[in-house]
């Protein structure tokens, strides 16, 4: 990752949470730990961050907590090529009719461009996928309630009378952090209090996430293999990864790049 790149990610995780520790900053920019702490002493030194004990804070420190893990508009240009392919595979599974939800993450956004010609109830928690699919689609769409987190463009309620108990979809299509043996890992406890609700509202789970996720980790679990309908990912998944899945009886999608998802991947870079 380049120098700028890993700098942007550092100080917008700082303006997230009153402090960020350097290995917070070593995952969420894939870099040695003697890097992140170079790229803190140059930052400090230029003002843009106060280095502190075992990590960084922000100047002014934020207002508002976010929530754990990278923003929307950093997740956005990783594995782009991977992404888009996954979510065509999952609209693929998708009839005009059958109502869906849509939890809020990148690979997940990549739906709304083959839903265009769709007609089909969709609820979502994205100001993202809800925006796009009113503007260019006929989809009838339906947005949650709750407190607006900026950074991951998504809407979260910790309240159990919102308007998610009233949505009832046959299919729902969510990403994660990481996925592995105990099943679906997020890094945040509201959302995971979120999306159990969501969960709850469908009858199959869809997991739609790149191959690197599989060897991702958090220490909150969503929900286990046992949940999980099928899993649609790209063909970097090992056939240990592959043979996970077949054990827990979870269905695997392998979707295959094309040279449009390529081409879309080189413009978004």
């Amino acid at each position: 990752m380049h120098e700028k790149e890993r700098h942007r990610i550092i100080l917008s995780a700082v303006q997230e949470k009153p402090v960020v520790t350097v290995q917070e900053m070593v995952e969420l920019t894939d870099s040695s730990e003697a890097t992140i702490r170079r790229d803190i002493a140059a930052l400090h030194v230029q003002k843009r961050l106060r280095r502190v004990r075992g990590g960084a804070e922000a100047i002014s420190p934020p207002q508002f907590i976010g929530l754990a893990g990278r923003p929307f508009s950093v997740n956005e240009t990783l594995n782009a090529a991977q992404k888009r392919a996954i979510a065509r595979e999952a609209v693929n599974l998708c009839a005009d009719g059958e109502p869906i939800i849509i939890n809020g993450g990148t690979t997940t956004f990549q739906m709304v461009h083959f839903l265009t010609g769709r007609r089909m109830p969709i609820f979502t928690n994205s100001f993202p996928i809800a925006e796009h699919l009113l503007k260019h689609s006929k989809n009838t769409v339906m947005l949650s309630g709750g407190t607006i987190y900026r950074e991951q463009n998504i809407v979260l309620s910790p309240f159990d009378n919102d308007v998610t108990r009233n949505f009832y979809a046959r299919r729902m299509f969510m990403g994660a952090q990481g996925l592995g043996p105990l099943g679906l890992m997020e890094g945040d406890p509201l959302l995971i209090q979120a999306e159990q609700k969501l969960i709850d509202q469908a009858d199959e789970l869809v997991v739609l996430v790149d191959s690197s996720k599989f060897r991702m980790r958090s220490s909150l679990i969503l929900c286990g293999l046992s949940r999980i309908a099928t899993v649609v990912t790209d063909d970097g998944i090992e056939d240990r990864e592959a043979k996970m899945l077949e054990t827990a009886g979870v269905a695997l999608i392998v979707a295959r790049r094309q040279s449009s998802d390529k081409e879309e991947s080189s413009l978004q870079a």
